[in-house]
C-alpha cells in the first residue's frame, strides 16, 4: 500500500480555487495533496524582440518555491539559475504548446509559479495550475475587448511517474520520490500529444516494458487532470 492508501494509478486530492489573487488577468491556487502552488497570468503589451512586428504572441513562466514551503527552509533564490530556471523553461514550452500564438496578437503572458507548500509534484503541478491561470487570462482579454476572438487553447496538464522495482505509481509525494528506483515527469496536451517527457534512473536501470508502464500509467491520469481542469474553467 501506498503512504496514503492510493492505488497504484490514482491521483492525489487536486482543487484549484479560482482567482485568489487580484492584481493579475488571472491566478489559481492549485493543490495536490499537501502541494500547493500559486499560479499567476499577467498580460503586457510587449513582446521579445524576435517577435516584433510578427503579430505573435508570447508565453513564459517563472518558478519559484517560498522559502517556508519546506522543512528544513530552502533558501531564497534571487539569482533564478539551476533548479529554478529548469524548471521555469519547462513550464514554459508546455504552456506555449496550448495556445495558438499567433491569436494573441504582441502581448506576452507571463505565469509566475510560486510553491507555497511542497510536497513532491511542484513542477507537474505549476503546469496543471498554470494552464488555468493562461485560460482565465485569455478570457480576461476577451472581456475587456483586448481580443476579438479566443485563440484556439488545448488543454495541457502533467504528473509525475515512479518506478519501484517492477511496479509503476503515479503523482508522487516527496517520499515517494526520494525512494523511486526511477522517476519520470510527463507532459501531455488534451489532444492525445505528447510536450515533454522527463526521465532518469537512480542507481539502477530501467526496461523498455516498464517505460511503456510509464507512459500507459500517465496517460490514464493526465486525462482525469484533462477533466478537472475543464470542470475548473467552466
Amino acid at each position: 500500500m501506498r503512504l496514503d492508501n492510493r492505488s497504484d494509478y490514482q491521483l492525489r486530492c487536486v482543487n484549484f480555487e479560482k482567482n485568489p489573487l487580484r492584481f493579475s488577468q488571472g491566478s489559481v491556487l492549485i493543490s495536490t495533496g499537501l502541494t500547493k502552488v500559486i499560479c499567476t497570468a499577467t498580460v503586457e503589451e510587449k513582446t521579445p524582440n524576435f517577435l516584433a512586428g510578427t503579430g505573435k504572441g508570447w508565453v513564459t513562466a517563472e518558478y519559484s518555491m517560498l522559502p517556508g514551503s519546506t522543512s528544513p527552509r530552502v533558501p531564497r533564490d534571487n539569482q533564478k539559475k539551476g533548479r529554478s530556471q529548469e524548471i521555469s523553461r519547462l513550464i514554459g514550452r508546455s504552456l506555449r504548446a496550448s495556445i495558438d500564438l499567433g491569436g494573441l496578437g504582441e502581448v506576452t503572458i507571463t505565469i509566475d509559479c510560486d510553491v507555497i507548500q511542497a510536497d513532491g509534484g511542484t513542477r507537474t503541478a505549476s503546469i496543471t495550475g498554470g494552464f488555468v491561470a493562461l485560460n482565465l487570462a485569455v478570457k480576461q482579454m476577451l472581456d475587456s475587448g483586448s481580443l476579438d476572438v479566443l485563440p484556439t487553447v488545448t488543454p495541457v496538464a502533467a504528473t509525475s511517474v515512479g518506478i519501484f522495482g517492477d511496479k509503476v505509481l503515479v503523482d508522487l509525494c516527496y517520499e515517494e520520490d526520494s525512494k523511486a528506483d526511477a522517476d519520470f515527469n510527463m507532459v501531455m496536451a488534451s489532444d492525445g500529444g505528447i510536450v515533454e517527457i522527463q526521465g532518469s534512473a537512480e542507481g539502477n536501470r530501467f526496461s523498455r516494458k516498464l517505460v511503456d508502464q510509464v507512459l500507459d500509467a500517465g496517460v490514464e491520469a493526465i486525462s482525469k487532470l484533462f477533466e478537472l481542469q475543464i470542470k475548473a474553467l467552466e
